[in-house]
């Protein structure tokens, strides 16, 4: 075989497998939403605070644009910092969704850590306050929440989690997580569903009652 149309075959085989895993990686990648056909947004309350459409739309919108998960500790500004919008982790869906609603929870986490610091939880050994990474700890948010009134009961059916609930997770292992239920409506189970970043992005999926619920909490 002369050597340019081995380059050639060559060439052509690993154009032909470069697609063949691309399109692979896209069957097996989970979808970012169910299909629209099996959902129905469902309108807030009257009477609900303006805040909380803001607090959902501020979830949803993350949907698609945070496509990765990075855990490792980044230096932030204070007020209003944040790592790049096309990753973080679970918690940064909670404090980027928040912020859409007008609260930084970077700023009132920090604040009520920096007042009352022995009432957080003692789990990494610090000896005080870190603007960086306190308010992306999914424990200080919880306790946070709890401190400021909004916490409800973790037990019941998917009817007592509504649009805007903060909800946390043990994933097992000591692992924790958070998401947010919003206004999407989903037929086949017939609750809400969940924004939340696991490990592949900001998604928007049906996991309400997934793994073990340890927090639930109602700001707006």
């Amino acid at each position: 075989m002369k050597p340019n149309l081995l380059v050639s075959t060559v060439l052509t085989l690993a154009l032909i497998l470069l697609v063949a895993c691309q399109h692979q990686a896209a069957l097996t990648r989970p979808p970012l939403k169910p299909p629209e056909q099996q959902t129905e947004v469902r309108a807030l309350p009257a009477n609900s605070s303006p805040n909380l459409k803001l607090l959902i739309d501020g979830a949803i919108s993350q949907v698609g644009v945070t496509t990765s998960y990075d855990p490792s500790y980044q230096r932030l500004e204070y007020p209003n910092g944040d790592v790049p919008i096309e990753t973080g982790v679970c918690s940064d869906v909670i404090v980027r969704a928040f912020r859409k609603a007008g609260v930084d929870l970077q700023k009132t986490v920090h604040e009520d850590m920096k007042s009352n610091f022995s009432t957080y939880p003692a789990k990494w050994g610090l000896s005080g306050t870190d603007a960086n990474i306190d308010h992306r700890r999914v424990p200080n948010l919880q306790t946070f929440f709890a401190r400021q009134g909004k916490q409800v009961a973790t037990t019941g059916s998917a009817d007592t989690f509504l649009p805007g609930d903060v909800v946390t997770w043990d994933l097992g292992g000591g692992v924790d997580h958070v998401g947010i239920v919003v206004n999407v409506w989903f037929k086949p189970s017939q609750r809400y569903l969940i924004v939340h970043n696991i490990g592949a992005g900001t998604r928007m999926e049906d996991v309400l009652f997934a793994w073990k619920i340890t927090g639930h909490y109602r700001y707006f």
